[in-house]
């Protein structure tokens, strides 16, 4: 960008930073949401509360299905650390 388009941007730094700050907050919630540590973690301690009663086999079953969808996007998209961070 020029000086002249530089100056006249510049009543809309505020909006720019703002949405530069939201496109990170995103990124980096949806690589934790992603990342398979996460998922596996998550998928333990699903079975643990069937194991213990506190959700029924329909209930584990449909959020197991959910974990193991985010785990398979996650694997497919090749791009996670998987360290649980």
């Amino acid at each position: 960008m020029g000086l002249i388009s530089e100056v006249l941007m510049l009543p809309f730094a505020p909006v720019r930073g703002s949405a530069w700050a939201i496109r990170q907050v995103v990124r980096e919630a949806e690589r934790i949401y992603y990342d398979p540590a996460t998922v596996r973690a998550e998928l333990a301690s699903l079975e643990e509360r069937l194991e213990a009663g506190e959700i029924t086999e329909e209930e584990f079953d449909h959020q197991e299905d959910e974990l193991l969808d985010r785990l398979e996007t996650a694997m497919r998209s090749g791009d996670t650390t998987g360290n649980g961070t």
